[in-house]
């Protein structure tokens, strides 16, 4: 009985890979080997990078704030614990956009909370 070694779906795997690789230099973009590795760690740093988005936004959000806030004789955490004993529950998120786009409603929040 002849050998079957399903050829068809092997080549759609190393075209699924080199159409990943393409755009890479070098051997990266057209050794099947090469290009298997490099993808496979590409991969990997994409979803570790989708964590650290979420965590750098954060961090940006937290310092616009804390300026913005400062301006106003307050600091960040007490601005953040004054907001949570009024139950004023604005992620960080809009008040980031808030004291970057809408300077004045900002300052009337602040002056809210104090």
């Amino acid at each position: 009985m002849p050998r079957s070694v399903n050829a068809v779906a092997s080549r759609a795997r190393r075209k699924r890979i080199l159409k990943q690789a393409k755009g890479y230099y070098g051997k990266r973009k057209n050794v099947y080997t090469v290009a298997k590795n490099i993808v496979e760690k590409g991969m990997t740093y994409s979803y570790v990078g989708r964590k650290l988005k979420k965590r750098e936004y954060r961090a940006l959000w937290i310092a616009r704030i804390n300026a913005a806030v400062r301006e106003e004789g307050l600091t960040y955490s007490t601005f953040i614990h004054k907001l949570n004993e009024k139950g004023i529950t604005l992620d960080r998120k809009v008040l980031a956009d808030l004291a970057m786009n809408n300077a004045e409603s900002f300052k009337a929040l602040v002056a809210s909370v104090k």
